[in-house]
């Protein structure tokens, strides 16, 4: 008896990529729409109880003192004179002992020099035995290849002084 040989073909093995994209796509989508409608803890909607022995919460005193362009002083918006700054401010903390007051400068360049005003209402206000805080916006940093501005560069604050040579004094 003869034995017969099957000759098999032998592919080679392919892997397609298709089904795996598929797959990687699919798991991005899932991730990006479970964090696109992830309900955060501390913000779920809920009706809190109401108890009848509590007192409701109020914010802490604080009262303004703001000067403007024109170098105007102003308690919580309404026009003040230094003179009074500081009875009025008074009035406030003995109504309210743990009185806060916030000076703010308004920015912008004004008619009049405003930094004497300033000191004068920070010397008033240091007087009263207030907390006093002043207040204004963050100072942003100059990105990475801006140069800063003239004033804002050491070399143009403090300049030595440039001793000239004298004449240079011929030989014979």
């Amino acid at each position: 008896m003869s034995r017969i040989r099957l000759r098999r073909n032998y592919t080679d093995i392919r892997f397609e990529l298709t089904p795996i994209l598929d797959v990687f796509l699919f798991l991005l989508t899932f991730f990006m729409y479970s964090i696109a409608f992830m309900v955060r803890v501390d913000l779920v909607p809920m009706e809190l109880r109401k108890f009848h022995g509590s007192t409701p919460a109020r914010p802490a005193a604080a009262a303004t003192v703001s000067v403007d362009l024109d170098g105007k002083l102003y308690l919580d918006l309404e026009p003040v004179e230094l003179g009074e700054l500081s009875t009025r401010l008074l009035e406030f903390k003995a109504v309210e002992p743990d009185l806060v007051v916030y000076l703010a400068l308004a920015s912008g360049t004004g008619a009049i020099d405003r930094a004497p005003i300033l000191q004068d209402a920070w010397d008033v206000l240091s007087s009263t035995g207030l907390k006093v805080s002043v207040v204004g916006r963050p100072k942003t940093k100059p990105s990475a290849g801006i140069a800063p501005a003239p004033a804002e560069r050491v070399e143009d604050l403090v300049k030595p002084a440039v001793l000239q040579d004298p004449a240079p004094i011929a030989t014979p």
